[in-house]
């Protein structure tokens, strides 16, 4: 789990060889250094994301990678997800690490909603902005090499398009869905709303830590999916304060949405460029993440799945709106990756989930097929 108690070989030469595989049939890597998948060493030494301890073994872990894969890699993500990690890891308790108030999610063996998510998104910031210092000192890497977090915002709509109420709940929803991490890794601080609305159990940086923040991203990575319709919520318990009760919000369905996810909302991946385009001086972006599932109960056939007529439309449309951000609104994105390539495991879902260009076959040695989106 540490560096100091040696690196391991055998993982950085997997790691050599699918980068020099990659590269030898003409794939420019992108590498993510965190994924969700922190040492369970640190987990049990002390308690992972929740303790300040973790940036310095963050950093050095970002170091390792630097030294042995910089001279290759072009294209770097520190941290990928900070608001799915904090929330559904802290607050629901639905992905890992599991954490949460038993109130909220009987499964959960420990935890605090209310607090626990802002500690880990604090820590996971300063990770992030350690990890960018030792790749801006670090002599495998090119100038022309870059390095970014990437987000995850979904884009809100108000449930009742007629209250003022509701369309500001809009805006609280999304200073966190963008403005919580990108706030911090361009300006060195928390938005000043969100700092009205939390008060003491926001954490707050130093005058050092927020130097390091400043301009600490080459470009922001964007991974989309769909909106969904967002409403006030005015009337509260203080015995069950959670982190979502500190922004009198909640996701509420409608006929087209499932708990107020919209399946498909195309005009919402405009919307989230624009947005950041507005706010943040038109930062350089990629599309990391853009992509529909399949839900697979094992009675479906593989034919059935193989004609993904509605992932062809999803695509085009999405297609078509990143085209008018670019052409039309000028925000600058610089490129889109399609998640995914293949299906995989898709964390609580396991393989219900069929996001893949190309169908698995997990009952057969993991045969490919393509899907008719794929053409």
């Amino acid at each position: 789990g540490k560096v100091k108690d040696g690196v391991n070989k055998e993982g950085v030469q997997f790691y050599n060889d699918l980068i020099n595989e990659l590269i030898a049939n003409g794939i420019q890597p992108s590498v993510t250094l965190y994924h969700w998948d922190h040492p369970q060493a640190l987990e049990d030494e002390y308690g992972g994301f929740l303790s300040p301890q973790i940036i310095e073994d963050f950093r050095n872990f970002a170091r390792v990678c630097f030294e042995n894969f910089g001279d290759r890699v072009r294209m770097w993500t520190t941290i990928n997800e900070p608001y799915v990690i904090s929330v559904a890891g802290y607050e629901t308790g639905k992905k890992a690490v599991g954490r949460c108030s038993k109130w909220v999610n009987s499964q959960c063996e420990a935890g605090d909603s209310a607090v626990e998510p802002y500690i880990v998104s604090h820590h996971l910031l300063l990770s992030h902005a350690a990890a960018v210092h030792e790749f801006r000192n670090c002599n495998k890497t090119l100038q022309d090499d870059k390095i970014g977090i990437v987000l995850s915002p979904w884009w809100l709509e108000p449930s009742d398009f007629t209250s003022y109420t509701d369309k500001e709940a809009v805006e609280r929803g999304l200073s966190l869905e963008v403005d919580w991490h990108l706030n911090p890794v361009i300006y060195g601080d928390y938005p000043e709303n969100m700092k009205n609305h939390v008060g003491h159990k926001l954490p707050s940086f130093t005058p050092e830590q927020s130097k390091m923040l400043i301009n600490s991203s080459d470009f922001i990575g964007i991974n989309y999916y769909s909106a969904c319709f967002t409403a006030h919520l005015p009337h509260i318990d203080p015995g069950q304060s959670r982190f979502r009760t500190d922004h009198n919000f909640e996701k509420r369905g409608k006929d087209d949405a499932r708990g107020g996810i919209i399946q498909s909302y195309p005009q919402g991946f405009r919307r989230v460029l624009n947005y950041i385009k507005n706010k943040y001086n038109n930062p350089i972006i990629y599309i990391k993440e853009n992509g529909v599932y399949e839900y697979d109960d094992g009675l479906v056939s593989r034919e059935e799945i193989l004609n993904d007529t509605f992932r062809i439309s999803y695509h085009k449309e999405h297609l078509e709106q990143l085209h008018k951000a670019i052409i039309d609104d000028g925000c600058d994105v610089r490129g889109y990756y399609v998640w995914s390539l293949l299906d995989n495991f898709e964390w609580e879902f396991g393989y219900s989930t069929r996001f893949g260009l190309y169908y698995v076959d997990y009952k057969d040695n993991l045969k490919r097929y393509p899907k008719n989106s794929v053409n």
